[in-house]
């Protein structure tokens, strides 16, 4: 992913634009591209770090740190208010997964190797989970929409639920660790897409840094979308849907889409389904008890038309990982339930 890294120039650009007081769309989209690189920076410095630290305690930095850039978008999105795109980036971020990523990697795999073939009583183990994880997501919202409160209950029953979710992804992160033999090639696989020979100190170096760099963009971003929508005439939602997963997740994206080039879809779909699962059980859960710190109660309740992209979404990937095969016109399918997607988060009134 060094391609990626050119878009590092513009992370002094949005700083110093920040700093001279730039139009607001112009840090926004100077922030965002400069995210990009950087939590590809981080990903490959945690799997670095991952590599060196043996299979069990790397699984826990990369179920941790896998997707702490948007963690800390998201964070500092609470903090200023924001919580229809913290929400809206939850969802986004898993369909975007399941449908985008997956979709993606299958018509480019299936077009140049094509009918590719992966474990497919792992892929459903995580498909399946990932179901009953947007079930859990959505029982807040049922009951909201069946009540119409926006206090008291319902948020007690968003902590049960995230308390409950953090429970079972501690439960099968134990689970992986007590395996006898925790999948030793897809840990191969994914050490060699990642591993490049930097040393540790150069990894927590570069992790630590880019930590810091991308809390001071992410202030950056949130602090110039309330001005971008208005001038662009766009929606909070639809930056939190759509933008923040993309700009958080493009170099995790692009290991998921190089694996099935590569024909290794099982990477692949371990890439794109794990990244949905710890979003769904452990990003979303953790926020609603940060939320709470940061005076900012965040509830689970999403609007209806996001529970039917969740479920929808979820459903075709637990379909497509049932029979163990994919080709390339599953991949333009999914791609296409996406594209359809977008384009009415786009017009949703929210």
């Amino acid at each position: 992913m060094k391609y990626l890294n050119i878009l590092l120039i513009f992370a002094p650009l949005a700083i110093l634009g920040r700093l001279l007081e730039w139009p607001p769309p112009l840090l926004f989209v100077a922030s965002a591209l400069a995210v990009i690189p950087t939590a590809g920076i981080m990903g490959q410095a945690t799997e670095e770090l991952a590599a060196r630290t043996g299979p069990r305690l790397g699984g826990l930095l990369n179920a941790t740190l896998g997707n702490a850039a948007e963690l800390i978008i998201t964070v500092f999105a609470i903090r200023s208010g924001l919580l229809d795109l913290v929400k809206a980036s939850i969802t986004g971020s898993i369909i975007g997964n399941i449908l985008l990523v997956m979709g993606l990697s299958i018509l480019l795999g299936g077009i140049k190797n094509g009918h590719q073939r992966f474990n497919r009583t792992h892929a459903g183990v995580n498909a399946t989970q990932l179901l009953l994880a947007v079930a859990a997501l959505a029982i807040p919202s049922l009951f909201f929409f069946a009540h119409e409160e926006t206090t008291g209950p319902v948020e007690w029953l968003s902590m049960g639920t995230a308390a409950a979710m953090l429970a079972i992804y501690a439960a099968g992160l134990l689970f992986g660790f007590q395996r006898s033999s925790p999948e030793p090639d897809l840990a191969h696989e994914t050490q060699q897409q990642h591993h490049g020979g930097w040393g540790l100190r150069r990894s927590v170096a570069y992790l630590l840094g880019a930590t810091v760099l991308i809390a001071v963009l992410s202030e950056v971003l949130v602090g110039a979308v309330e001005s971008t929508v208005s001038a662009l005439g766009i929606s909070e939602f639809f930056i939190g849907i759509i933008v923040v997963p993309l700009v958080g997740n493009v170099a995790e994206h692009a290991v998921a889409v190089q694996a099935a080039w590569k024909n290794k879809m099982e990477l692949s779909m371990a890439v794109s389904l794990g990244s949905s699962l710890q979003i769904a059980l452990f990003v979303a859960p953790l926020l609603v008890f940060v939320s709470l710190f940061m005076g900012n109660p965040l509830t689970l309740v999403f609007n209806q038309f996001e529970i039917v992209a969740l479920f929808a979404g979820s459903l075709i990937a637990a379909l497509v990982a049932q029979d163990g095969e994919t080709n390339w016109l599953e991949g333009a399918q999914l791609l296409s339930v996406y594209a359809i997607l977008a384009l009415a988060f786009f017009f949703l009134p929210v």
